[in-house]
């Protein structure tokens, strides 16, 4: 069997060139006989093969039975002949079942907006990033315009309440202003409850959050993510422009590095949908939203907690610090994308920059300070205990070193140190001399104590080895004339005065 383009070739070469038939067998390849039968035809006809039986030939009527009953799968159909004696495969089967009932393509209304009518929101993920000693989910915040398509993104390490709210309201700060609605997806954060038929139960922090900012929350369809599809189609174009062989590990780097995307990119490239760029479109768009409110939102999420016998608080497997005296006590947690406030009752003890590491503990320096200073005067209580043990002249030292000295406690714990140097009985005598020279001070104690361990050599024996000789020892006589002649020149008279002897009135 040719094709029809080698029939016409055929049918050219003997009307046109005037070949022969062996001429054009050579000039084609083919056989003459071929060449022959096809020169004989006046039209082209496609050879009629006979079609091969299968083994779905009895069950075709059944087939479209079931279908016709109910909408069943390919799959169900094979197991419901399998059981009347179907030995064939699946394959055909699924041919047949395409065949008969061609797959449909739903079809879709095109939405269309005013200018601040609305705006969607979505949560999409990328993979993981290292945070420290872990790695974290990688979400970011998609709001985009149904107006104008302008959009913003926003990175986060997870996708709870308060990262939620701060989301949006970062967006509004972004945009300059408030949509009249915002349609959301069924999540919880947004909607707690979809029954059939009745309205959904939204999120109270969240139904209070748009009443401050005042728009409306807009629930997409239960199993519809087509009905916001422009923001579905935005976190693909984020996922794809942006993300895609983004060299970026530090999660400290993307929302810098995606706003300046969005000014470079996103909101500059010409739009599929409008043919127009975003930013354009916003300069509409932008008078129609609603103005930001005059004070922000409070985007803290309170939960009740209790500190340990640490004085620590667990969130998210880390521990934070307390003042001491807050141990064991019923607290208040509220929490915030980028710290963390504690509070006893309505009064704040402790505020701690919020870490998305796992198992860290974080202290501040003036938490265990009064634990601190507890145990440093039960320690030196316990000092000054040992001290009056020494002597019954320690208490009057004591009271000495209070009157005279501002940091009494430091002589105390040095003089307890020399007594466990010197010992009991020197410090002791050292402690009544320093009671009775008024001489309150640790290093006087240390210095009477060095001193009186200070031995002087003994001098060595005299050995005598002759018992006579030895002992006749004759030693010169010592010349006093240097120690006579000042006294001699004392007493003689001055020269050039009178020699005589005055004469003492009466």
């Amino acid at each position: 069997m040719i094709r029809y383009e080698k029939f016409l070739q055929i049918k050219n070469y003997h009307e046109s060139r005037r070949l022969t038939v062996p001429q054009i067998a050579r000039a084609l390849q083919m056989d003459s006989r071929t060449v022959a039968r096809y020169l004989a035809q006046e039209h082209y006809e496609r050879r009629q093969t006979a079609r091969r039986k299968s083994k779905l030939d009895p069950y075709k009527a059944e087939v479209l039975r079931l279908l016709e009953t109910h909408p069943y799968t390919a799959t169900q159909i094979l197991q419901r002949l399998r059981e009347t004696g179907f030995k064939g495969g699946f394959s055909i089967l699924k041919e047949y079942v395409r065949k008969v009932r061609p797959p449909r393509t739903p079809a879709f209304l095109t939405l269309s907006f005013a200018p601040g009518e609305c705006a969607q929101v979505d949560w999409g993920q990328y993979g993981t990033i290292p945070v420290g000693n872990t790695t974290r989910r990688l979400s970011f915040f998609v709001m985009v315009l149904c107006y104008s398509r302008k959009l913003y993104i926003e990175f986060t390490l997870a996708e709870t309440m308060e990262h939620f709210l701060a989301c949006h309201e970062h967006a509004f700060e972004f945009f300059g202003g408030v949509c009249a609605g915002i349609m959301v997806d069924n999540l919880k954060s947004a909607v707690l409850q979809r029954a059939m038929g009745a309205q959904p139960v939204l999120n109270p922090r969240f139904k209070d959050f748009a009443e401050h900012y005042g728009f409306k929350i807009i629930p997409c369809g239960v199993g519809h993510p087509q009905s916001k599809g422009r923001v579905e189609n935005a976190v693909g174009y984020v996922k794809k422009n942006f993300l895609a062989g983004a060299p970026l590990q530090d999660f400290k780097l993307f929302n810098p590095a995606a706003h300046e995307w969005l000014a470079s990119v996103a909101n500059v490239r010409l739009h599929g949908a409008t043919k127009q760029q975003p930013a354009e479109l916003f300069a509409k768009e932008k008078s129609a939203l609603q103005p930001l409110p005059l004070r922000p939102y409070d985007l803290g999420q309170l939960k009740p907690t209790q500190a340990n016998s640490r004085f620590r608080v667990a969130h998210e497997s880390n521990a934070y610090s307390v003042p001491a005296e807050y141990a064991g006590k019923r607290l208040t947690l509220k929490v915030y994308p980028e710290h963390l406030c504690i509070y006893h009752e309505d009064k704040l003890i402790a505020r701690h920059t919020r870490s998305y590491e796992r198992h860290c503990d974080y202290e501040q320096e003036d938490h265990p300070r009064p634990l601190l200073a507890e145990r440093r005067k039960a320690q030196d209580q316990k000092l000054l205990r040992r001290l009056l043990t020494l002597s019954p002249q320690a208490e009057a030292f004591f009271r000495g070193l209070e009157e005279r000295r501002c940091n009494a406690a430091s002589h105390v714990r040095k003089v307890v140190a020399l007594s466990e140097i010197y010992g009991q009985t020197h410090t002791a005598r050292a402690i009544e001399d320093a009671v009775e020279f008024q001489a309150f001070s640790s290093e006087y104690i240390a210095q009477m104590l060095e001193q009186r361990q200070r031995f002087l050599p003994e001098p060595s024996p005299l050995c005598l080895l002759r018992a006579h000789d030895l002992l006749e020892l004759d030693l010169p006589e010592p010349d006093l004339t240097p120690y006579r002649a000042p006294a001699d020149e004392a007493t003689q008279p001055p020269s050039g005065e009178n020699n005589e002897p005055r004469t003492e009135p009466r």
